[in-house]
């Protein structure tokens, strides 16, 4: 028994400093939970701000498994490529982007999984944007690649446009040379043909030297077209009312077309306005539907164009017709100089000068056929005109009559008010005219330069926009000086250069 009593003792003794030692290690135990719960809620709270940073990125970011499975995606894959759907967790990487660009962008995905990472630009079949996609291989997971995919369309049309630029000045500089000779060598042709015809000639030879005076000019206005063709051009968009562009392109066009060949015209977009160069785009589409006419030749026949929106990015223009359609040799060359399939009655320079202008404005141009004839389609850079303000109240100040009238003339078709002041005396008077907007001046004013006179009224009207106008080349130390201080605008002020000042206010 006391054996028992004294093992017992023993074992109480033992299961009281268990007991101690179970109780500190559920309080190390309870205290590593806790830590492991705030970890948790910061890694949360991490996740969900970075999924916010990455959901706000303008690009999509997606990751693509061994399988060719989405495990992580931005969910901006539908603002970068419209009509996919943003949920492609767990959906495979054709059935994401569909078939067509899947096909295409695969091989890439394909290297990065194999460790090589890639980077490409492609235009999307679909919205016809430009999209530059990374591919980077996952390190951590062997067979996984990281997408990144921004939209560069804008990029890209700046890039085309610049392109075309240099083109233009490389065909200038090739080009002047040459045509000054030629004009020299037609100008000499043409005084030795009328020398010739004052002397006595035999029968027939007056048609002869009437044909080469003909060929002469032909010549001469073949030069005109290469010099408007080469030399400097510049994009002047402004806002266009396409209700009444397109009102003014029929009767334009129908005045060229026979009785048998009849013109349709649709539209299909939302914006009232757009920005483009109207005289341009104009001179354009009267190429293609002359061109279309010729087609069609003496049958009856139908042209049809049509405006639409390709998903809020591009201005989509084609010109569809009822006649033989492009032959093999133009699909490949027409819109290359001088290639023409009309003999002599073309100059091989129409299509090429359309070009042209498309590409300027950062544009795309294609030529096909269809079962009933040919097509030529232009896509233009799709942009709303600004939404229209109040019209700005502005006052003009020239010292010249005419001048104020063209350049009042201009405004007032932008739809803005004007008041004139013919010197600096009275503009200074005006200036403190209430709910005046801009102050538009010439440099030249007679005594009192504009520069003066703008800076005298900015002095105590800071808020009001200031620019100036000359005909003073960019050295003259007046220039140099308004040019400091506010804008200006060279003469003769175009409306295009009137709106890209007055919107850069609206914008700013």
């Amino acid at each position: 028994e006391a054996l028992l009593r004294a093992r017992s003792v023993e074992l109480s003794d033992q299961v009281l400093t268990y007991g101690e030692e179970l109780a500190l290690t559920n309080r190390h135990l309870a205290a590593t939970i806790s830590q492991l719960q705030e970890a948790k809620s910061a890694l949360i709270e991490m996740e969900a701000h970075t999924r916010l940073v990455t959901e706000m990125t303008p690009a999509h970011i997606g990751h693509v498994d061994s399988d060719g499975l989405y495990t992580f995606t931005n969910r901006r894959l539908s603002a970068l490529l419209p009509g996919r759907d943003n949920d492609i967790v767990g959906v495979s990487f054709e059935q994401a982007l569909g078939q067509k660009t899947a096909a295409h962008l695969r091989p890439h995905l394909d290297r990065a999984a194999r460790g090589k990472p890639a980077l490409l630009e492609f235009t999307d079949p679909v919205s016809g944007r430009r999209i530059r996609t990374a591919f980077t291989p996952d390190k951590r997971a062997p067979g996984s690649v990281y997408i990144l995919s921004t939209d560069v369309t804008e990029e890209a049309q700046a890039r085309t446009a610049l392109e075309q630029t240099h083109k233009r000045e490389m065909a200038a500089q090739l080009t002047s040379g040459l045509a000054h000779d030629f004009a020299n060598l037609l100008t000499i042709i043409l005084g030795l043909q009328a020398r010739l015809e004052k002397m006595p000639l035999p029968d027939g030879a007056h048609e002869l030297t009437g044909a080469t005076r003909m060929a002469v000019r032909r010549g001469g206005l073949l030069l005109d077209k290469i010099a408007n063709m080469t030399g400097t051009r510049e994009v002047r968009p402004t806002p266009v009312v396409m209700q009444d562009f397109l009102a003014n392109i029929s009767p334009l066009a129908q005045a060229a077309l026979p009785e048998t060949t009849t013109l349709s015209i649709q539209s299909d977009f939302a914006h009232r306005a757009l920005m483009l160069d109207a005289g341009s785009l104009q001179d354009g589409l009267l190429n293609l539907i002359l061109n279309a006419r010729d087609g069609i030749g003496t049958s009856p026949g139908e042209i049809k164009v049509s405006f639409r929106d390709v998903k809020g990015t591009w201005l989509e223009i084609a010109v569809e017709d009822t006649g033989c359609g492009f032959s093999d040799a133009a699909l490949t060359n027409a819109l290359n100089p001088f290639f023409t399939t009309k003999g002599d009655a073309g100059s091989g320079l129409g299509l090429t000068m359309v070009y042209d202008l498309v590409k300027l404005a950062g544009g795309t141009m294609g030529l096909s056929n269809t079962d009933t004839g040919a097509r030529v389609i232009l896509r233009l850079p799709l942009r709303p005109a600004l939404a229209e303000a109040r019209p700005r109240l502005i006052l003009l100040v020239d010292d010249i009559a005419d001048i104020r009238a063209q350049v009042r003339d201009l405004l007032t078709d932008l739809g803005h008010q004007v008041i004139e002041a013919a010197s600096a005396e009275e503009a200074e008077a005006l200036a403190d005219l209430p709910g005046l907007d801009w102050i538009l001046s010439d440099i030249r004013l007679g005594p009192v330069d504009g520069v003066d006179l703008l800076r005298s009224i900015a002095g105590r009207q800071p808020s009001l926009n200031l620019a100036l106008m000359t005909s003073l080349p960019t050295a003259d130390p007046l220039h140099v000086a308004g040019a400091q201080l506010w804008p200006v605008l060279p003469k003769p002020v175009d409306a295009g250069a009137l709106h890209h000042l007055l919107t850069a206010e609206i914008s700013q």
